[in-house]
C-alpha cells in the first residue's frame, strides 16, 4: 500500500518536532505534522522557557537586598509587569518561529490543524481531509487539571499565568507540586502577596522528604504563607476576586485563584479508541519500552504516555522511537537515573533514588549536610543549603543526590554523571574540591549521619 507520509506526527511540542525532524533531516523519511495550538508545546509556550525566564524576573528582588547589604547603593521604583510580558511574548514568538524553520529546513510538512486517528494507518485533520501514514506518532503531551467542583472555573491553571494583564497583589495556588510550589515561589518574589493550599501533610509529595521539608521551610521564611492539610470547600465570586472557604475554618477574598492540581495527558477526541489504541486509567497511551502502542504502527512519547513528564525525555523518547523504526536499531531509552530540577527558590536538584525509595530495596548510608553559603552568611542571612547523597552500603554506589540550593539545577547536572556512571562514594571523595564553592561539599562528606 502507498502511503501520503512514512510517519505523520500529532503533536509539535519538543518530542514531536524532535522525531519529525530527524525522521525527516537524517533518515530521509516524508514526515507529516499537525499541531492545533502554538508550535513549542507547553515546554516553550506555557512551560519551562516561561517558567524559568519569570523565576530569573523574580530572583532580582532578593538580590537587589543583597547589593544593597554588600555595599552598592540600589534603589528600585518596583517590578514592571508589562514591560517583562513584552520581552516574554516576543521571546515566545521567536522561539515557535525557530521551531517551524527548523521543521520546514527539514522537509517536514506542517498542518496547522487538530488531527484525530481514523485508523491505525489514517489521520483526519481538521476540515474533514484525510492523510495515511506507514507510521504515526503521538505526541500531544499533557494539560493542567482542573477539580470537578463547584465554581471552579473562578480558578486559572499554569498556562495562563503567564498571561496576565496586570500582576494581581494576592493569589492562593491549590496544590502541592512541583508547578504549585514553583509558582508560588515566582509569584512571590514578583510581590505577589501568595498563600498556597495543599491537602497533604508535605509539599513536593514523591521526592525525598528531607529536601522537601527544607525546602517548605525556606518558602515560609520568605513570606509564602504555606498551608498543609488545608483544602478549598467553598469558592465564589467576590466582585472581581474570589473567596474561599478553606477546610481549617479560615474564610479570605484573593485577587486571583490558581489551580495547580496535576496534569493530564491528552488524549481526549484523538480517535485512540477507533485505532484500537489501549489508554490507562487517566488516559495515556499504553506503551512498551520502544514506545509502541497496542497497535503496531502507531507510537507514543512524551507526557501523553505519562511515562515521566519531563522534556529532555521526550526528547530523548522521540530519537530512541527514530532509531527503532527509521534506522532498524531497535532503542529504548532508561527511565532509571533521570536527573531534574525544581525551580523553587532555592532550586531543587535530585538524580537517583529517595532516601525512601533507597532504604526500601537495599542497605544504604545518608551522607547529609546543612550550611550556612558564603555568599549569603557574610551579609547575616539566615538560609541554608542542602547536600544529600544515598549510598548503597555494599556495592559504595551512589544511589541518589539531591541538593538544594540556588543554581542546584546546574550542579545536579554534572553529578548525574558521575551517578550514572555507577560512581561509588570513594570516587566522589577521591575528587578534589573546587573551593570555595558550594557543591565541594558533595566530596567533602566523609561520616553518614544515618543507615537503614
Amino acid at each position: 500500500m502507498a502511503f501520503d507520509y512514512d510517519l505523520f506526527v500529532i503533536g509539535g511540542g519538543s518530542g514531536g518536532v524532535r522525531a519529525a525532524r530527524l525522521a525527516a533531516a537524517e533518515c530521509g523519511a516524508k514526515v507529516g505534522l499537525a499541531e492545533a495550538d502554538r508550535m513549542g508545546g507547553t515546554c516553550v509556550i506555557r512551560g519551562c522557557v516561561p517558567k524559568k525566564l519569570m523565576v530569573f524576573a523574580s530572583a532580582y528582588r532578593e538580590a537587589m537586598r543583597e547589593a544593597a547589604d554588600y555595599g552598592w547603593k540600589v534603589s528600585s521604583a518596583g517590578f514592571e509587569w508589562q514591560r517583562f510580558r513584552t520581552r516574554l511574548d516576543t521571546e515566545l514568538d521567536r522561539l515557535e518561529e525557530a521551531y517551524r524553520t527548523t521543521l520546514a529546513r527539514a522537509g517536514v510538512e506542517i498542518h496547522d490543524a487538530r488531527a484525530e486517528l481514523e485508523d491505525p494507518h489514517t489521520v483526519r485533520l481538521d476540515g474533514g481531509r484525510t492523510v495515511t501514514a506507514k507510521h504515526i506518532l503521538v505526541a500531544t503531551g499533557g494539560r493542567p487539571e482542573v477539580p470537578e467542583r463547584e465554581n471552579a472555573g473562578l480558578g486559572i491553571t499554569s498556562n495562563e499565568v503567564f498571561r496576565f494583564d496586570d500582576l494581581p497583589a494576592s493569589i492562593l495556588i491549590v496544590g502541592g507540586g512541583y508547578i504549585a510550589s514553583e509558582m508560588a515561589c515566582i509569584l512571590n518574589g514578583l510581590g505577589v502577596a501568595v498563600t498556597q493550599f495543599y491537602r497533604g501533610a508535605q509539599i513536593l509529595r514523591g521526592f525525598d522528604d528531607e529536601a522537601r521539608g527544607h525546602i517548605a521551610g525556606i518558602m515560609a521564611d520568605d513570606g509564602i504563607e504555606l498551608r498543609l492539610g488545608t483544602d478549598i470547600l467553598e469558592l465564589s465570586d467576590e466582585g472581581g476576586g474570589v473567596r474561599a472557604k478553606a477546610s481549617d475554618g479560615s474564610e479570605r477574598v484573593y485577587d486571583r485563584l490558581l489551580w495547580a492540581t496535576g496534569r493530564r495527558p491528552n488524549t481526549e477526541g484523538l480517535g485512540l479508541d477507533r485505532a484500537g489504541v489501549k489508554t490507562g486509567r487517566r488516559g495515556e497511551v499504553e506503551v512498551d519500552r520502544y514506545s509502541q502502542t497496542s497497535v503496531p504502527s502507531v507510537f507514543a512519547v512524551g507526557d501523553v504516555t505519562n511515562r515521566l513528564q519531563l522534556t529532555p525525555v521526550a526528547i530523548r523518547e522521540a530519537a530512541a522511537f527514530v532509531d527503532t523504526v527509521f534506522r532498524g536499531r531497535p532503542t529504548a531509552f532508561d527511565h532509571t537515573i533521570v536527573p531534574g530540577a525544581v525551580f523553587t527558590q532555592p532550586e531543587y536538584g535530585y538524580v537517583g533514588l529517595t532516601e525512601e525509595a533507597a532504604r526500601e530495596e537495599e542497605e544504604i548510608e545518608v551522607y547529609c549536610t546543612s550550611f550556612r553559603p558564603m555568599q549569603t552568611a557574610f551579609i547575616g542571612r539566615p538560609e541554608r543549603v542542602m547536600m544529600k547523597l544515598i549510598v548503597n552500603r555494599g556495592s559504595r554506589r551512589v544511589l541518589g543526590c539531591h541538593i538544594v540550593a540556588p543554581g542546584a539545577g546546574e550542579m545536579i547536572q554534572l553529578a548525574a554523571i558521575a551517578i550514572r556512571m555507577g560512581a561509588t562514594k570513594e570516587q566522589f571523595d577521591e575528587t578534589c574540591a573546587v573551593h570555595p564553592t558550594m557543591a565541594e561539599e558533595l566530596v567533602t562528606m566523609k561520616t553518614p549521619i544515618r543507615t537503614a
